[in-house]
């Protein structure tokens, strides 16, 4: 008698995971561009799903609430790319590149560099979460998440640069921390590349060259 049953599919758990993660990047990614053009308020996870092109429930399992889904297209943003928000920061190819550089002039230069894109791709996300924190105490936790992780890599890339010598006399690694973290604050991209039209290159110079007087010592030779 012939067995007409159709042989079973493989269940290929590596490959839903990989279709899953893709699903929940395009979710996140879509998120932003409708939380951009209609603020926190204003976006519904109707919108995003349109955007997306998925359904509804899956914008659901894609994060627990707006509020967190905002919080994943804000990190998205920051990293370059939702998928990218996965990795940690110091593996991140231009955050890479900055800690392996052995010359600390460079290192500055190089940590500039990443500034422009951090702020042009963030920003405007980073404007409606401020505007929403006011009113959802889980989006001001957020907003203060933000400012302690973006202190803590400071912190990380100060203590690197006092490991080294770098660190001109009587600098502490917080004092430098602290120099790193307001220097390179979004509010200075919005001054002078948004409000008085600087090019991204006129500003990263000079936030490379503010750095490099702010905290290197007279005896580091110019690369």
């Amino acid at each position: 008698m012939l067995d007409n049953t159709r042989p079973r599919r493989r269940y290929d758990a590596p490959q839903r995971r990989e279709q899953a993660e893709r699903t929940r990047s395009t979710v996140v990614e879509a998120a932003g561009r409708v939380f951009v053009e209609r603020g926190y308020a204003g976006a519904t996870m109707v919108q995003i799903a349109a955007e997306a092109g998925v359904a509804v429930e899956t914008v659901y399992r894609s994060a627990d609430g707006k509020a967190s889904l905002l919080e994943a297209a804000v990190q998205a943003a920051l990293a370059g790319g939702a998928e990218r928000a996965e990795t940690r920061t110091d593996d991140r190819p231009g955050i890479r590149r900055v800690i392996e550089e052995n010359d600390p002039r460079r290192q500055l230069w190089l940590y500039a560099a990443t500034q422009p894109g951090v702020w042009s791709r963030a920003g405007d996300l980073l404007r409606v979460l401020d505007a929403a924190a006011g009113s959802e105490p889980q989006l001001a936790a957020l907003r203060l998440a933000h400012d302690r992780q973006r202190h803590d890599g400071m912190r990380r890339f100060a203590r690197l640069l006092g490991e080294r010598g770098a660190l001109r006399d009587g600098m502490s690694v917080e004092r430098a921390a602290d120099i790193l973290w307001t220097v390179c604050a979004q509010a200075n991209y919005d001054s002078l590349v948004r409000a008085r039209g600087w090019s991204e290159d006129d500003y990263r110079t000079w936030l490379a060259d503010t750095l490099t007087a702010a905290l290197l010592g007279p005896s580091i030779s110019p690369a």
